[in-house]
């Protein structure tokens, strides 16, 4: 399972770096580098590089392209281990990496729609980056099911159904969360609607409608701060696996950085640089709150079967 542990893991830093720039290509006004051209770069299948709205742009493609054929690779391989053992099943890498591969191509198509619609419609570039958090979310998996990201070191009963339950409510309320975060940087006007950390001192505008995403961005970021600090508590007290404990403080300490990173862009008046070093925080944090989650999911307890009225008992047994 090594080599397929290590195609995983690659893939999934594959996801990571590619999310990551695709914020770069969007602050740096890089999204139409290529024209209106897809798959090609400026009718070109190797554009020349002209400037660097290109350079970006078509770097941007080329690891999503990467990617997928990355995530090929992991499903071929997993296929073929799996015909090979006769090992299948729900919990299997083959499932996890085909969904993986399916949301690529949805990302892929729904990314040329952008192209092709010259970016005019800014919703559908928060979807493309929503999809991409699902990406990861899957990738996630596929390197937890080679046993890595702790999986390897938690099994099942080793987690409470209570921190299970914290952890499924963290990784929708991360998600929420970074799609809010999306439409703010991506929505005109929500970005500079409410100037000021952490509330809007400084003043607030909403020329354009916007300003309830900004704000919804922000309480839902504070609900996520308390809720990790209460489950980070919460699973140390009750002694929970040494796996679960790492990933929920490592999650808390991104959450820490991601508001400093966050009071430093709205007061510096929203530099290029901290936009992209936010977005690929919020990022990283989404994929450090799901590890957590999928962890917690791997390891909780199955719930109880209670016995009721038409329920059958042993013989000899007296209610």
């Amino acid at each position: 399972m090594t080599g397929l542990r290590r195609l995983s893991w690659f893939a999934l830093g594959l996801a990571f770096a590619q999310s990551a720039f695709g914020a770069i290509v969007r602050i740096s006004g890089s999204g139409m580098g290529c024209g209106e051209h897809w798959p090609d770069c400026n009718g070109a299948l190797v554009p020349t590089i002209t400037n660097y709205t290109v350079a970006i742009e078509i770097t941007h493609r080329i690891l999503a392209a990467m990617l997928l054929v990355t995530t090929g690779a992991i499903v071929l391989l997993a296929f073929r281990r799996q015909r090979l053992s006769n090992v299948g099943g729900p919990g299997d890498v083959l499932r996890a990496a085909l969904l993986a591969v399916s949301l690529e191509i949805v990302a892929a198509l729904v990314g040329m729609a952008v192209v092709l619609l010259a970016l005019s419609n800014r919703s559908l570039i928060a979807v493309h980056y929503t999809i991409a958090m699902a990406i990861l979310a899957t990738l996630v998996v596929t390197v937890q099911r080679t046993g890595g990201l702790g999986a390897a070191l938690v099994t099942r009963g080793d987690v409470s159904r209570r921190t299970y339950r914290g952890a499924a409510a963290a990784a929708g309320l991360a998600f929420v969360t970074v799609v809010f975060g999306a439409l703010t940087a991506n929505l005109a006007g929500a970005a500079q609607s409410c100037l000021g950390f952490p509330w809007c001192r400084l003043g607030m505008a909403d020329a354009m409608g916007t300003l309830h995403v900004q704000l919804t961005h922000r309480v839902l970021a504070l609900l996520l701060f308390l809720h990790l600090l209460g489950l980070g508590v919460g699973v140390t007290r009750r002694g929970e696996a040494r796996p679960i404990v790492r990933a929920v403080w490592a999650a808390f300490g991104i959450i820490i950085l991601q508001v400093v990173i966050a009071a430093s862009l709205v007061e510096l008046g929203l530099p290029p640089v901290l936009q992209s070093l936010h977005q690929a925080t919020g990022t990283l944090l989404w994929v450090a709150v799901f590890t957590f989650a999928a962890l917690a999911r791997r390891g909780a307890s199955p719930a109880p079967i209670a016995q009721g009225v038409g329920v059958p008992r042993p013989a000899g047994v007296v209610a």
